[in-house]
């Protein structure tokens, strides 16, 4: 279904196809609802964490190197 985008959008998708990123306009809408669902994915994991150390519910640092180190044999820090 074609669809009248406004001349800047319309200007930035194609300067998309004629550097060869893509090959038609609906790929190049596709990639980008692609990275705008990515980026709503981010941002809710980010805040996940936020709330999750807001809560208390994290481990120290230090724990989690220890624990790493252990795993993988690597030296304690000098």
């Amino acid at each position: 279904m074609p669809y009248p985008f406004p001349p800047d959008v319309s200007q930035r998708i194609h300067t998309h196809l004629e550097r060869g990123h893509f090959q038609t306009e609906d790929d190049v809408l596709r990639a980008a609802i692609t990275a705008l669902e990515r980026e709503s994915d981010d941002l809710a994991a980010i805040q996940a964490g936020i709330d999750d150390v807001e809560a208390g519910r994290f481990r120290p640092f230090t724990e989690i190197d220890a624990e790493f180190r252990q795993k993988h044999n690597l030296a304690d820090k000098a």
